[in-house]
């Protein structure tokens, strides 16, 4: 099977070396270049080795995106830039690999989203919990109705990160949220679907960079179930990152650190599907994150090739953005 030409747009995502790195390991894969529009960040990034010191560097963004080989290419761009980035990706007619968030910009999503379906474009978020076994494992007996029915999902996911991140950052609606809060909204939306209605406390109590939102609380409710998700920047290393679901027959709660997810403890009410009643600790392999986009990377590469539908419909990238932007006061709750 010939290698399917991939090239990177942009280099200031959190996740642009390690999805570069997956690119270049995956033997389905031939790197045609990256393009960063930012001059002092490409000799930032040709200064300091490593990932991408071999690869092609375009001159211009027109010289990637008219290249009729290259058949999908890694949206890397930050928060701020990306959306635009993005939209140039699909409008010259190449399948996204597209790094989280979505943007600030509801209706530009849309139009994206559209562009795409149109040109018959695959637009895969990376949103890498996805391709995580634990995550995996307990989706799996949520939409089977082995935990009965779910009346509450627990995350946190917390860091703590330097002032440049959060001078960077605070130029969004919702701070931290905004950049971390999708990862998890991706389980959550994806477990109990969309949310009737969206509560937010998105606080500064880091005492500087108001109005940088650096501690949050977000609510969502359902039909007969609540999710909650708290995100902070200010917690001490090492974090902790915990994700609880709870059901009216057994709850599930990945055992921190989620990642890599080694543990799961599983409660059950009555002894069913090779597990006892009461507590007990599931083992899982778990992955390492860079795993997680090495995984992400060939469910892409095998939805583009026509070998297997997309992991989450087009109708779920949507959706987790929705919520996001619910969350942070973008568009109404």
């Amino acid at each position: 099977m010939a290698k399917v030409r991939m090239a990177q747009y942009g280099t200031k995502h959190g996740h642009a070396r390690g999805k570069m790195q997956a690119m270049l390991v995956n033997p389905n894969v031939e790197v045609a270049g990256v393009f960063e529009p930012d001059a002092q960040q490409r000799e930032k990034r040709q200064a300091d080795g490593g990932t991408f010191a071999d690869v092609h560097w375009y001159d211009n963004a027109e010289e990637m995106l008219s290249d009729g080989t290259i058949v999908a290419i890694a949206s890397e761009g930050n928060n701020a830039e990306s959306l635009d980035q993005t939209e140039q990706i699909v409008n010259a007619g190449k399948h996204l690999w597209y790094d989280k968030p979505a943007g600030e910009n509801w209706e530009q999503w849309q139009r994206v989203i559209n562009t795409a379906q149109e040109k018959s474009l695959h637009v895969q978020m990376g949103y890498m919990l996805r391709y995580h076994s634990a995550f995996k494992q307990v989706a799996e007996w949520v939409h089977s109705g082995f935990l009965g029915n779910v009346f509450s999902v627990r995350a946190h996911m917390s860091t703590n990160i330097s002032l440049e991140s959060r001078t960077r950052i605070s130029q969004h609606i919702g701070g931290i949220f905004f950049d971390l809060g999708g990862h998890v909204l991706d389980q959550v939306v994806w477990l109990l679907g969309r949310p009737e209605k969206v509560t937010s406390f998105l606080r500064n109590d880091g005492g500087s960079l108001e109005p940088f939102k650096d501690n949050t609380l977000t609510v969502y409710e359902f039909e007969k179930a609540m999710a909650f998700i708290t995100i902070s920047a200010l917690e001490p290393k090492p974090v902790a990152r915990r994700f609880e679901v709870y059901g009216s027959e057994g709850s599930a709660i990945i055992i921190e650190p989620f990642e890599p997810g080694l543990k799961i403890r599983l409660c059950l009410e009555t002894a069913k599907g090779g597990y006892s009643q009461g507590e007990q600790i599931v083992e899982i392999d778990g992955e390492s994150r860079q795993r997680t986009y090495e995984l992400e990377l060939d469910a892409f590469l095998a939805t583009i090739a026509g070998a297997q539908a997309p992991d989450r419909p087009v109708s779920h990238e949507l959706l987790v953005q929705e919520t996001l932007l619910r969350a942070t006061g973008v568009i109404p709750s």
